[in-house]
């Protein structure tokens, strides 16, 4: 039995034009799944389908604000009109700022709020419901953050946003089980990314490496295993409510 075959089941993927959530996409559509790549840049979505289908699988390309509860429920319409179904669903938004906290505004907390945490809630309402309805169970998978465990210096709402989604996934995992819709995340250490590099300043990342045991980043491809194994249902059929780190290391050590 190959327990990581995806073969037939449908991902949808919420930021997978991103860096962390393409890798992902790649990954899911490489094990057999049809990949629905769902982001505002058509452009960097069209690269990710590309790239699922140069290696043989299947993807589409749905634009949506995540943000926004009637984008995510045209791309559900628009992804049962393609496949028939949805049995993966992975939120990949991600925004963050390096402001430090005396001089944080609430326009700007209130914008990483929505893109961190306000996408996810959407996201496991309309497609978690779908996957409980059906009831033929599922997986949802919420891409946190090494900070959302440990508190570092200047990424107080970005750290508080991602602490959120953790909350958020063991609630919903409890919510979800009885349905057989498993709801886990992935908690990544520093893998550098667009939303990441303007913090990441010489004396910054050599902190980093400090606390990190690897002594490296990350490379968005080393999220891909995880990332398979949490969508399998025959290789993750018992977990639910875990907070899977993939960090080298950092959040192990006693800052």
């Amino acid at each position: 039995m190959n327990l990581f075959d995806l073969t037939g089941k449908t991902a949808v993927i919420i930021g997978g034009n991103s860096t962390l959530g393409g890798a992902m996409a790649i990954a899911l559509g490489g094990h057999g799944a049809n990949v629905a790549v769902v982001g505002r840049n058509a452009e960097k979505s069209l690269d990710v389908k590309k790239s699922i289908e140069e290696a043989g699988g299947k993807a589409e390309v749905f634009s949506a604000d995540a943000t926004k509860a009637e984008d995510l429920q045209k791309v559900l319409a628009d992804v049962l009109a393609w496949t028939g179904r949805v049995d993966i669903l992975m939120n990949c938004p991600g925004k963050n700022s390096p402001t430090p906290f005396f001089d944080i505004q609430m326009e700007e907390w209130d914008s990483i709020m929505e893109v961190n945490l306000k996408s996810v809630v959407l996201a496991c309402q309309v497609f978690g419901k779908h996957m409980v309805d059906k009831g033929e169970g599922g997986s949802i998978i919420n891409i946190s953050s090494a900070s959302s465990e440990i508190p570092l210096s200047r990424v107080f709402t970005y750290s508080a946003s991602k602490a959120a989604v953790n909350n958020v996934t063991k609630f919903l995992a409890r919510e979800f089980a009885p349905a057989r819709v498993r709801v886990n995340a992935i908690i990544p250490g520093f893998f550098p990314a667009e939303q990441n590099r303007k913090i990441l300043s010489p004396e910054r990342t050599a902190s980093i490496m400090g606390h990190t045991p690897m002594n490296r980043f990350g490379d968005a491809q080393e999220l891909q295993g995880a990332a398979v194994f949490l969508a399998s249902e025959k290789a993750s059929s018992f977990v639910t409510g875990s907070l899977v780190t993939v960090d080298g290391g950092f959040t192990s050590m006693t800052i």
